[in-house]
């Protein structure tokens, strides 16, 4: 799975977060969600414009910015 395909950025949508496509779910919500313990379902559930592959894709987004 490739993030690019269910992430973007637009400077004239959210500021320019990093968020799902084609939703103004910022990807840092997705990550405070899976911080806080909600596992992707409780994440889809309360968010349900944003796919159960986009929460995945938004852990390796995080897991690429946190490589050096």
């Amino acid at each position: 799975m490739d993030w690019r395909d269910y992430i973007s950025s637009n400077p004239a949508i959210c500021h320019g977060a990093a968020r799902i496509t084609g939703t103004r779910v910022m990807v840092t919500v997705i990550l405070d969600n899976l911080a806080e313990g909600l596992d992707a379902n409780d994440i889809v559930r309360s968010y349900p414009s944003v796919p159960r592959e986009a929460v995945q894709a938004s852990l390796r987004y995080a897991a690429e910015l946190a490589n050096p």
